[in-house]
């Protein structure tokens, strides 16, 4: 009788192992991927990371939608997706993602939830801007670290993938990730994520969300390559990632973030 992946969970340490499974998590572990390569790509010469400019972003959905087309994301579940801050002269920070900006925004009406909505008149204004959202390719991502399979897993070139075949739906890797950037899959059972369209990047193609975006804002570079129009942003301008506090090193920086984003 064959082991399913769920028996896996069950099995003690020694017997882990001997395992398909283990084998699988330390091949991982040493930077492979289970991703198709093309075979001019060199994934040691990479090391992916995403620039986003906060004052180049309109909020017109179209990174989401692209996202969504692009990966076949369920309606309702998102791989990125846009938030709105507006920030008063009296110091009041309202944020909102009405269907996570699918649509764009189409009110200056903010959404507060459970039906309730502000409306903040443009004179009490301070400043109001909007900044996608996705996962950060940790360089120290906490969801690899938890994952009891291997499934979720990190390549040399910096980007963590989720392998469908192995996941085992257990969701440790989505309560482990600190920024939210996880969900289940409801039809395939298992945890899903953004992936920065690795697929389309290691073939020299942009992300379904930067191929999008109208203005710019979303921008894919190669860290390892001084050249590179994203390296030089991360090493020359001032730029922020989303709660440096957790100690995870994003790589998805951010020109111009606000201290008011959550």
């Amino acid at each position: 009788m064959s082991m399913t992946r769920r028996d896996l969970l069950k099995t003690s340490t020694k017997l882990l192992v001997l395992t398909p499974a283990a084998a699988a998590f330390l091949e991982r572990s040493s930077g492979a991927s289970t991703e198709p390569m093309p075979d001019k790509y060199k994934m040691a010469d990479h090391y992916w990371a995403m620039s986003i400019d906060i004052e180049k972003c309109i909020g017109c959905g179209n990174c989401v939608r692209g996202c969504a087309a692009e990966n076949g994301v369920p309606r309702g579940y998102f791989r990125t997706w846009v938030e709105r801050y507006v920030v008063t002269k009296e110091g009041q920070v309202f944020a909102d993602t009405p269907q996570e900006a699918r649509n764009g925004f189409t009110t200056r009406r903010v959404d507060l939830g459970r039906g309730k909505y502000q409306d903040i008149p443009p004179g009490k204004i301070d400043k109001a801007f909007f900044v996608p959202k996705l996962c950060n390719q940790c360089e120290k991502p906490p969801c690899v670290q938890v994952c009891p399979v291997g499934a979720t897993y990190q390549t040399a070139d910096g980007v963590v993938l989720v392998d469908r075949k192995w996941c085992i739906g257990c969701g440790y890797c989505i309560m482990a990730c600190p920024y939210g950037m996880r969900f289940f899959h409801p039809v395939h059972h298992v945890a899903e994520k953004c992936n920065f369209c690795y697929h389309r990047i290691n073939q020299g193609m942009k992300p379904a969300c930067a191929q999008a975006c109208p203005t710019g804002a979303r921008r894919i570079g190669n860290l390892k390559d001084p050249q590179d129009p994203v390296a030089k942003v991360v090493m020359t301008q001032r730029v922020s990632v989303h709660k440096p506090e957790y100690g995870t090193n994003p790589q998805v920086y951010f020109i111009g973030l606000s201290e008011e984003v959550r």
